[in-house]
């Protein structure tokens, strides 16, 4: 016989320790974020992207009923919704008539591959080995198309009740053939259009991708699951990277039906994910997908390195009450086995995105399984940040894992511990008081850890079947100069020219080349560092400070009407902060500098530029060096303290 010795799973973590994973890209469409930096944008800003089914997805009235036990019908009217994105089916070689044919997950997926490959620079400018870039994603079950193409199949069935209702056999021909028409054709591209699997095969046909290409389905957990295979398949050497994410557009009555008889869903408006009024989940639609690569290979080639991911568990729940019940000893398995993979404790956690559905099961048992783990021989207390962004854009289902691990993966590129919104009070049950965790409830600083480690942050993803997923991640660098930052910050924005005709055809050549350029960010950062057109003393000159790009268009629409208006002017200052001057009109007076003296200190003075100028942050982090030299409380635990909850914590803050 022939002895086959076994990869252990000690062999397994000491290959991940030895080999991280770099994250190099990132890409995502959720509700009200139709790429990455939206997305980070609505996150850090605490928007809430839940609303009412859109007419143009499915009309409440034909499928809604308040009623729970009503037949046929869903209680919840609420959802997070992708927005509309332009698709041009030649970009990807795809022959317009197959659209209809083809289910919208793989388009959009289409699109997500494509930008992820474009924002780590693997363009089709740009030589790279095709053959050696794999695929893997989280998807779920059936598309939306298969309905349609379903509901031809019941034309006999029809047929029967028509005639049997005493409708003549013509008009029963016409009827059918009507309503016929009101759905997809079976044709030879139905087939592959309506299936899960072939959304990673078409990314990897269109981008003619040579590696590993499959989706995997665990539920509300295939995102992770697909990570897990695509940094196996990085460990194994079979790729150089891989492309992993999940893909969840099904927003469907289907879905909605699904889980209203479960039942699952909130009778409220909102996701009230570890709240004391939680009463459930909202559901959300999702793509998010990360490009992956071995962490000495992303160096090596000076890849933008967004974070590194340190391990990953998994688990099952095994036997118990019931298969969609979760069961926090299966969870803590999962967890227990990340910490082991990346080889440090979970108590240098400083951020956890959890599941977090807004179940009260839910909820609960995962808190239950956090506690087991993060609780154990740790006897500090709620210095790790809880949270889930499904408060925010609803569960995703199977891209709920690319949900949270994109925002965990930003929270660490950019510093910053992101809000979960809707708690006004963690529910009692948890008594997070006395665990590690705080509910963080609002965007704060993310300062680095009493202990020197670097910043780290953990993802989990739990579905149905009991299948259990948590992965680990850290900061790969402590600090940040130059431009890094994705979301929208407040610049100043100068124009100038020789006088103020001038300066008017200016503002009108710069608003067009915005407009056309809004989603080049290379443009956008040439007007805000100001290098469109450099200022001279005696130049007429137009400044406002804005956020973003449509804020730009918008202020400058105001100042090309007023000048329009009267060329003549020397000089206004518009309510909204837009400040002009024409040539002839000599600056006059002196610069002042106030400084605010002292007693006016406030909690969270400063968090705006703590969250948005690494220099601010590190002086902080200076200052904090000499308090705890001296067995001080570090100063930014005092400035900024964790969210409290009730008036009184408030009052003492």
């Amino acid at each position: 016989m022939v002895s086959i010795k076994k990869e252990s799973s000690v062999d397994i973590s000491l290959k991940l320790q030895k080999t991280p994973i770099a994250v190099i890209g990132v890409s995502a469409l959720f509700p009200d974020a139709k790429n990455k930096g939206e997305y980070w944008n609505n996150i850090i800003n605490e928007v809430d992207s839940i609303i009412d089914v859109p007419e143009s997805r499915w009309k409440i009235d034909d499928y809604y009923d308040p009623d729970p036990k009503a037949p046929d019908k869903t209680y919840c009217k609420r959802g997070g919704f992708l927005p509309d994105i332009d698709f041009n089916p030649m970009e990807f070689g795809l022959p317009p008539n197959f659209l209809e044919v083809t289910d919208v997950s793989q388009l959009l997926a289409l699109v997500v591959a494509r930008d992820v490959l474009k924002d780590a620079g693997y363009n089709d400018e740009q030589k790279y080995d095709r053959d050696k870039i794999g695929i893997t994603l989280g998807v779920g079950g059936g598309q939306k198309l298969i309905t349609p193409l379903t509901t031809r199949l019941q034309y006999p069935i029809w047929k029967r009740v028509l005639t049997n209702s005493g409708v003549s056999q013509e008009d029963t021909d016409k009827i059918i053939e009507r309503m016929g028409k009101a759905y997809i054709p079976w044709e030879e591209n139905s087939f592959p259009g309506m299936l899960g699997n072939v959304i990673s095969g078409r990314v990897a046909n269109r981008l003619n991708l040579g590696g590993t290409n499959c989706v995997l389905d665990a539920a509300c957990g295939s995102s992770l699951a697909a990570l897990k295979m695509a940094m196996s398949d990085l460990l194994e050497g079979r790729s150089e990277m891989m492309i992993t994410g999940g893909v969840d557009t099904d927003n469907s009555p289907f879905m909605y039906l699904s889980f209203s008889k479960t039942p699952a869903f909130t009778k409220d408006d909102k996701v009230k994910s570890f709240d004391i009024d939680s009463k459930g989940m909202i559901v959300g639609e999702g793509v998010g997908m990360l490009l992956l690569k071995r962490l000495d290979d992303a160096k090596r080639d000076n890849d933008k390195i967004y974070a590194v991911i340190k391990g990953i568990g998994t688990s099952s729940d095994g036997k118990f009450k019931s298969i969609y019940a979760p069961r926090p000893e299966g969870q803590a398995k999962a967890l227990k086995n990340a910490y082991a993979n990346a080889g440090y404790p979970p108590s240098s956690i400083g951020l956890v995105e959890a599941h977090g559905t807004g179940t009260a099961a839910g909820d609960n048992a995962e808190f239950k399984a956090l506690e087991m783990v993060f609780g154990e021989n740790n006897s500090d207390r709620q210095y790790i940040a809880l949270g889930s962004v499904k408060s925010q854009i609803g569960h995703t289902k199977s891209a709920a894992g690319s949900a949270g691990l994109i925002k965990a993966v930003l929270a660490l590129h950019h510093k910053v511990l992101p809000a979960t919104i809707n708690v006004t009070t963690p529910h009692p049950d948890m008594d997070v008081e006395n665990t590690p965790f705080y509910v963080n409830s609002e965007t704060r600083p993310w300062f680095p850890p009493k202990t020197g480690d670097p910043r780290r942050a953990s993802v989990s993803a739990f579905g149905f079947g009991g299948t259990n997923f948590h992965v680990t991640l850290e900061e790969h660098t402590k600090s940040h100069s130059g431009r890094y930052r994705i979301h929208d910050v407040p610049n100043s924005v100068v124009l100038k020219a020789k006088d103020t005709k001038s300066l008017l055809e200016k503002c009108k050549s710069v608003k067009a080349g915005l407009d056309s350029n809004k989603r080049d960010s290379v443009y956008w950062d040439l007007i805000m560092d100001n290098k469109i057109c450099p200022v001279e003393k005696s130049d007429a000159r137009v400044g406002f400070v804005v956020s973003s790009s449509d804020e730009a268009l918008g202020f400058l629409d105001i100042v090309i009407s007023k000048l329009e208006l009267n060329g003549e002017l020397e000089h206004f200052v518009h309510p909204k902060g837009i400040c002009f001057r024409s040539s002839g009109m000599a600056t006059k007076g002196h610069v002042v500098s106030l400084f605010s003296g002292q007693g006016s200190q406030y909690v969270n003075m400063g968090k705006e530029v703590a969250i948005n100028f690494p220099v601010v942050k590190d002086g902080f982090v200076d200052i904090d060096h000499l308090f705890i030299k001296d067995d001080k409380e570090r100063l930014t635990d005092v400035v900024f303290p964790i969210p409290k909850f009730n008036d009184d914590d408030r009052q003492n803050d």
